[in-house]
């Protein structure tokens, strides 16, 4: 058995996009439209997985984009994404210049919550040993849920 990827509906693909690859950082691997379906499939890789995911497509985030009008509801009942990081710090300082609310900030260093466009909650935790405890992050209280 080995896993392959984990699939979230988008309402709308640009702003999802832009949200998975140019502010969170991943890249796009390959994609697929089915007219007849209506749909698009998009797959996307962390940097340090992209060989792996472009040799075994797999792992990946594939998002699903359904041509025809579609509202979907409860992303937290999801559950959330998961990835690590190299500098937590650094990647929710530029989530946040980027207009991402920081859900769960890393006031431990370590773990940190965002959501996706489409409420899908992220969690971003730092690779190897937790960071010391900084500022803005270690008084900085929580936003929403995640």
């Amino acid at each position: 058995m080995r896993y392959l990827h984990t699939m979230v509906r988008v309402k709308d693909l640009d702003a999802s996009l832009n949200f998975y690859c140019t502010v969170f950082g991943l890249t796009e691997i390959r994609r697929m439209e089915n007219e007849r379906g209506r749909f698009t499939l998009v797959f996307l890789a962390a940097r340090d997985d992209l060989g792996k995911a472009q040799a075994d497509l797999a792992p990946c985030l594939e998002l699903t984009y359904n041509w025809d009008t579609e509202d979907y509801t409860g992303g937290r009942n999801f559950g959330h994404l998961a990835y690590e990081v190299d500098d937590i710090y650094a990647t929710c300082q530029r989530l946040m210049d980027n207009g991402v609310t920081i859900n769960r900030p890393p006031r431990d260093g370590h773990m940190a919550f965002v959501r996706s466009p489409d409420g899908i909650s992220i969690e971003i935790l730092q690779k190897g040993e937790s960071l010391a405890p900084a500022e803005p992050w270690a008084s900085m209280p929580n936003t929403g849920a995640w």
